[in-house]
């Protein structure tokens, strides 16, 4: 499948008036997946096989691969279904991060990929056998990943950060019902500091992004009003961003 893309791309483009001859660099897409697991942001990598021919074998890298000119209707399609490949859901949340091109980046020819983050639910993933999620402490993985993936997921982890200053993103993070303080502890660990809790709530509820749902969440404390995002909500965007406490 994947060679007779590449094979595809390799080879020359002859149009009608044979005035197009020229080879055609690789064209793939390629996705950070954002998710909270285990209390921390984590991202979603696969380990690329170790077949002959294939570059930087068993080395972990984003999820990706070949546009299928017969499948995607265009990039975000193919983003869309390389995403659901790996983790069986469609994701509420996905932006176009930039294109990244070079003749050194693949050793097997010039290529170009387009890049997309997605923010998922972790509860919502049922993963690809070859996919695990990483940590990301700090910020940074501390694994070196197959072409330049390190520099794209290096820029996506800071569009999140720099959207989430200013941007509702972190409830695409969500599960399907949470509380306000979950929804907060959610911003802390994107941005990797503190929020004072009283004007969180305040920013939050007066958004109008999410709305109470018909039963709260009991525990050793008195229960806690459960919340849910609200249907095809588009993200909110807050004049203000989230200032450090002082």
């Amino acid at each position: 499948m994947a060679g007779e893309a590449l094979n595809k791309n390799l080879g020359k483009d002859h149009g009608k008036s044979g005035q197009l001859d020229f080879p055609r660099p690789l064209t793939t897409v390629d996705v950070v997946i954002f998710a909270i697991v285990n209390d921390s942001l984590q991202v979603l990598l696969v380990q690329r096989p170790a077949g002959e021919g294939e570059p930087f074998p068993l080395t972990w890298a984003l999820p990706g691969g070949f546009v299928d000119v017969a499948k995607d209707r265009d990039l975000a399609a193919c983003a869309a279904r390389k995403l659901r490949e790996k983790t069986g859901v469609t994701s509420p949340y996905l932006e176009q991060l930039g294109s990244w091109g070079s003749a050194t980046r693949d050793p097997r020819g010039w290529s170009a990929t387009h890049a997309y983050f997605a923010l998922i639910p972790d509860e919502a993933s049922e993963l690809a056998p070859d996919a695990r999620w990483f940590p990301l402490p700090g910020g940074r993985l501390k694994d070196k990943l197959a072409f330049d993936h390190g520099d794209i997921l290096a820029t996506a982890i800071q569009r999140l950060r720099n959207k989430v200053e200013y941007t509702s993103l972190p409830a695409y993070l969500m599960p399907a019902e949470f509380t306000l303080p979950d929804l907060q502890r959610v911003y802390e660990i994107v941005l990797d500091r503190p929020l004072e809790k009283s004007a969180f709530r305040t920013r939050i509820l007066s958004a109008d992004m999410i709305e109470p749902v018909a039963k709260m969440r009991r525990g050793p404390n008195r229960p806690a009003q459960l919340y849910r995002l609200k249907k095809g909500r588009e993200p909110v965007y807050f004049v203000r961003t989230f200032n450090p406490p002082e």
